[in-house]
């Protein structure tokens, strides 16, 4: 059934997994090549746009997650940097952190050469300042990479959503005027 929405071939077929929708221009010769009467038709396309809306908010909720990830991220790398840089001078760095959520502490912390990163699921490592900047660095080209391809995505699938949109107003226009047409006929 996925291939009665193309009615004409499109340059894209689909980007990670999205279906193209295809641009129907003559509605007449889209159901003939599709086998299905208006009814089916309309029902097909407005299962591909809950389909589309269901996949427009599971890449919503990815990107606010990256978009709340960054700025953590880079957090990290700046107290990391300014360690480094605090490092040898003798001057000690006070910074406050989180203990839980809401709450904080102030910490002295004097020249260090390691730090503790959490990795998630309840993990924590200690690494050497060169390592944490090096993996933190690497966390942050990786996030800021996955959020471009989540914007481009999203971009894709908007532009997928107002073709299905726009295909499933000119079948019911065209079976309204069909019908109209039909009427005439009769009354004539």
């Amino acid at each position: 059934m996925m291939e009665a929405a193309s009615s004409s071939s499109s340059m894209v077929s689909e980007r990670r997994g999205i279906p193209a929708a295809s641009f129907v221009e003559d509605v007449q010769t889209y159901l003939t090549q599709s086998g299905l009467d208006v009814t089916s038709s309309l029902a097909f396309l407005q299962e591909r746009l809950q389909q589309y809306k269901l996949v427009e908010m599971k890449l919503l909720a990815q990107q606010r997650d990256l978009q709340a990830k960054i700025p953590d991220i880079e957090k990290c790398l700046d107290i990391v940097t300014t360690l480094q840089a605090k490092k040898g001078t003798g001057e000690a760095l006070i910074a406050d952190f989180e203990v839980s959520e809401g709450i904080y502490s102030r910490a002295q912390i004097e020249d260090t050469d390691s730090v503790c990163l959490w990795l998630g699921a309840n993990v924590m490592l200690e690494y050497s300042c060169e390592e944490a900047n090096s993996l933190l660095q690497k966390n942050l080209e990786n996030a800021k990479a996955s959020l471009e391809v989540l914007v481009a995505d999203l971009q894709f699938l908007r532009d997928q959503v107002t073709i299905t949109q726009v295909t499933i107003a000119r079948v019911y226009n065209w079976d309204v005027h069909q019908r109209r047409s039909r009427q005439a006929a009769k009354d004539t």
